[in-house]
């Protein structure tokens, strides 16, 4: 089994989210807002794409499950990923997709790596940093990552999210 930095970012949104992303059902191609998010991402720092270099970075646990990461923008002199969202409201969730970065670039020998979480429309950034006490963390959500992909699809979530999220129109069909 694999797992991306989607994975967790979608285990801190909705279960539901995930589960029909790791079955391979994925309605963001045709959302708006994901490629509002895109164009942002692709427009909001012109020059960087001739600064920094988009690379992918894969660690094998123990128990046979591969983790990889596909980091957009990352400073290799100062050993720094940037990431930047369309907006904060997963916060958590951007915050916990850098932190898998970082614990990838570790696992592969990058000594200190941090993160640069960036809202380009809200002028805002965070400094990220993986603490010794995220790597725990990060085992057990990669453990939830794997029980979940083997449940049935969870029930839908009823929160205020749901109706700016890709999957909305196939969570609530009957109810459209």
């Amino acid at each position: 089994m694999q797992i991306t930095a989607t994975h967790v970012n979608y285990l801190h949104v909705c279960h539901r989210k995930l589960w029909l992303f790791m079955n391979a059902i994925n309605m963001e191609p045709t959302s708006d807002i994901v490629y509002d998010g895109k164009l942002i991402h692709e427009f909001s720092y012109n020059e960087r794409s001739e600064k920094y270099s988009e690379i992918t970075v894969s660690h094998e646990l123990e128990n046979g499950i591969t983790l990889i990461g596909k980091i957009d923008f990352y400073n290799r002199s100062l050993n720094l990923v940037h990431e930047t969202k369309r907006s904060d409201k997963l916060e958590l969730a951007h915050e916990w997709q850098v932190k898998y970065y970082l614990w990838l670039l570790t696992l592969n020998g990058v000594p200190n790596p941090t993160g640069l979480l960036e809202y380009p429309k809200l002028r805002k950034t965070m400094d990220i940093e993986l603490s010794e006490a995220d790597v725990p963390s990060l085992h057990r959500m990669v453990d939830s990552i794997v029980v979940l992909y083997q449940q049935r699809c969870p029930p839908t979530i009823n929160s205020g999210i749901c109706k700016n999220c890709s999957y909305f129109d196939l969570c609530y069909i009957d109810e459209v």
